[in-house]
């Protein structure tokens, strides 16, 4: 067992799941360190007096990689290398009762929205003052802000109301001071997220404030992107799109999840619109807002999706033409609507089904991005990666989209700026290019 010192504790916080993790982990992060808590993010290296895993609980594989992790560190802790193991977040807020007396490693179990008493824990203080700080683990030229916790939404496959609550808005003043201290220390891209940002401010103004709130965030002096995310196509506040399409630092970019094309299956999914309505907006969208670039997400082998539904989820794929889409395979959640109903659809088909649509989306994303060749695009820079600069256009969002590939000889660039970037060949899911003249 280690000797116990004076020194700084040391700290290393895991991260799994969504963004949304992501900027809770950084809060806590923050904390600490006001704490006096030496903190690290995911450090292999450096040895670790506590380790805070901070969990995802939303599919079924989210869930097993939370497992593997604790256990992992449940073991390191068996081996005398740790003196203290916590899991917080998702997974621990649902299961913490089952989970305690299976790996009674583990020193304690917070659910999502138990920051102060997981610090308590450890010795620090949760310090109100430092609301909207935290310790960003992202490159610094950009960082997530997530503008509400929780959802009211009843989609039937979903067990995020179940760890996350009700949708709670943050009041537009404090997103906007969170925002202008990212700026002032070299954030020059935000993204915007929510487990729903359409329904944000309602349950603090009475209506829906997001166009309000995009207003705000754009007049913010040195911010140069806004990318929005998880906007919920169903009674989608069409105030939003004339702010887009005027606000130069507003990226011409939206992820709205769709989750799937038929009347009947949108039914089912609890989703409260019909593929009629769900083209109308993607209509709208692209009518409104000339070069925007859509990305959704598709949800397949949901009880009740049939061949004849699967294929008409092709079709509508294959008509609308995403500039990006991602998709998931359905996961058999306790507690939800859709596990009252028969899981009849075998692993096996619903990742034939998940294969399939990859494969149709890949040739669009081929022929979207053949489409650019000898075109300029102005490009933010992300890392070096061997000998070549990565960065991203106004069309791609981190870590989920697209990216653009510079030769780093006879190109030079540094991370964080952008440049402008003449596109000389390309792939299904990536552009190559080089550094031109302003």
């Amino acid at each position: 067992m280690k000797a116990r010192s004076h020194k700084q504790p040391k700290v290393n916080v895991i991260t799994l799941g969504c963004s949304k993790n992501l900027v809770d982990s950084e809060v806590m992060m923050g904390q600490l360190k006001a704490g006096n808590f030496q903190v690290s993010h995911e450090s292999e290296s450096q040895p670790a007096d506590i380790v805070i895993i901070n969990t995802c609980g939303f599919i079924e594989n989210a869930k097993q990689e939370s497992i593997d992790t604790i256990l992992r560190y449940a073991q390191e802790k068996a081996e005398g290398n740790l003196e203290k193991l916590i899991v917080t977040g998702c997974l621990s807020h649902r299961y913490k009762d089952e989970l305690q007396s299976e790996i009674p490693e583990v020193d304690a179990w917070f659910g999502t929205l138990e920051l102060p008493n997981l610090l308590k824990s450890v010795g620090a203080d949760y310090r109100h003052e430092l609301i909207g700080e935290r310790l960003t683990t992202t490159p610094k030229h950009y960082a997530y802000v997530k503008i509400s916790e929780g959802c009211n939404r009843p989609c039937s496959f979903c067990a995020i109301p179940l760890m996350r609550g009700k949708h709670v808005s943050k009041p537009i003043e404090q997103l906007v001071t969170e925002i202008k201290g990212l700026v002032r220390n070299g954030t020059k891209e935000i993204m915007l997220i929510a487990q729903d940002s359409t329904y944000y401010g309602l349950d603090l103004y009475g209506e829906r404030k997001l166009a309000d709130l995009m207003k705000h965030v754009s007049d913010i002096a040195g911010l140069e992107w806004i990318r929005l995310h998880y906007a919920f196509p169903s009674q989608f506040p069409m105030d939003v799109i004339p702010v887009m399409a005027e606000r130069p630092n507003i990226c011409k970019y939206l992820d709205i999840p769709v989750q799937h094309a038929t009347d009947n299956m949108l039914k089912i999914m609890r989703r409260g619109i019909t593929r009629k309505r769900t083209e109308e907006l993607l209509g709208r969208l692209r009518s409104d807002i000339p070069g925007i670039a859509l990305r959704t997400t598709l949800l397949l082998g949901h009880p009740g999706e049939t061949e004849a539904e699967f294929e008409a989820l092709c079709d509508f794929v294959q008509e609308q033409q995403f500039d990006r889409l991602g998709v998931f395979t359905y996961s058999h959640e306790e507690n939800t609507h859709a596990y009252t109903l028969p899981d009849e659809i075998s692993a096996e088909v619903k990742e034939q089904r998940a294969a399939s649509v990859m494969e149709i989306q890949m040739a669009i994303s081929e022929a979207k991005n053949a489409s650019k060749m000898g075109q300029v695009f102005k490009v933010l820079f992300d890392r070096l990666e061997g000998e070549h600069f990565v960065g991203r256009t106004e069309s791609d969002s981190p870590e989920v989209d697209n990216e653009v590939w510079v030769p780093a000889q006879n190109n030079y660039v540094r991370m964080g700026d952008f440049a402008n970037v003449k596109i000389t060949g390309y792939g299904a899911y990536d552009l190559q290019g080089e550094i031109v003249a302003s």
